[in-house]
Formats: C-alpha cells, sequence, structure tokens
C-alpha cells in the first residue's frame, strides 16, 4: 500500500492505496463520486476524463499514485450545490447528451478548452474533444452546447 494525497472538488484526502490502482478506482470506489465512467478502460473513449491540474486526463490510465499531491476536478466538482456550471446549463438547455454516458467527460474537456479559449472556433471544438466519443449522437448537439456555454461564459 502507498499513502497519498489527493485534492479532489477541493477537498483534500488522504489515502493509502494499492500501488496499481488507477485514479479511476479511487475517485469512484474510495472517493465515492460516480461520475466518472470507466469505458474502454485504456484511455481511448473519455467516459473517465477528469482535469488534473488544469489539464485533461483519462483517469483509468493514470496510477492513483501519480496523482499524488495534485489538484483534481471531476463532474461532482463544477456544480456548486443546485447551481450548474454555464457548461453544464448549456448542455442541458441544447440536449447535448442523450444517455448522459459520456456526458461528464464532454463537459470536463469543454471546460479546458474554454478555460484556455472562451471563444472556439468549430474546428477548435471539435479538436478540443478528441479523445471523447459518444455512441448516441452525432456531435452535432455536443458541439452546439460547446458554443452556447462559450457565450455564457463570456457573458
Amino acid at each position: 500500500m502507498k499513502n497519498i494525497k489527493l485534492t479532489v472538488n477541493g477537498t483534500t484526502h488522504e489515502l493509502s492505496v494499492k500501488p496499481y490502482a488507477t485514479l479511476l478506482d479511487v475517485i469512484r470506489e474510495d472517493l465515492g463520486l460516480t461520475g466518472t465512467k470507466e469505458g474502454c478502460g485504456n484511455g481511448e473513449c473519455g467516459a473517465c476524463t477528469v482535469i488534473i491540474d488544469g489539464k485533461t486526463a483519462n483517469s483509468c490510465i493514470v496510477l492513483a499514485v501519480e496523482a499524488n499531491g495534485k489538484e483534481i476536478t471531476t463532474i461532482e466538482g463544477l456544480s456548486h450545490g443546485e447551481k450548474l456550471h454555464p457548461i453544464q446549463e448549456a448542455f442541458v438547455e441544447v440536449g447535448g447528451m442523450q444517455c448522459g454516458f459520456c456526458t461528464p467527460g464532454m463537459v470536463l474537456s469543454s471546460k479546458t478548452l474554454l478555460d484556455a479559449n472562451p471563444n472556439p472556433t468549430e474546428e477548435q471544438i471539435r479538436k478540443g474533444l478528441e479523445g471523447n466519443f459518444c455512441r448516441c449522437t452525432g456531435y452535432t448537439k455536443i458541439i452546439e452546447s460547446v458554443k452556447v456555454a462559450a457565450e455564457k461564459i463570456r457573458g
């Protein structure tokens, strides 16, 4: 077992984890934050996307010990109580989700994109969402959701 310290959604956690435990496993099983999903298990689908120190990462291929001392944001960390983040609001308003399985990863990837570029082109949105797969939609509503979110954030 290895002792680690993670700050997840603003709360610091000291944990003892197996050296081979993934960050995804720790987030879901040890911290009980189930918004982060396991899809493929090998970093290809984006369902397990989290933000680590401001950058998106596939938590299924990051060892928990590699995240020691890092700031991690999961989908649960975006809203403030009942108040949704503007990106979450836009996904709801526009219908940028269907089954919802990919939505946490899409929203978090959108956040890092909009943090870096509050006025992206459609091509930049597509690039920012690379690695996040949705099996339900043709991505049209997802891209539109990101555009609406960008408008909301810019005011």
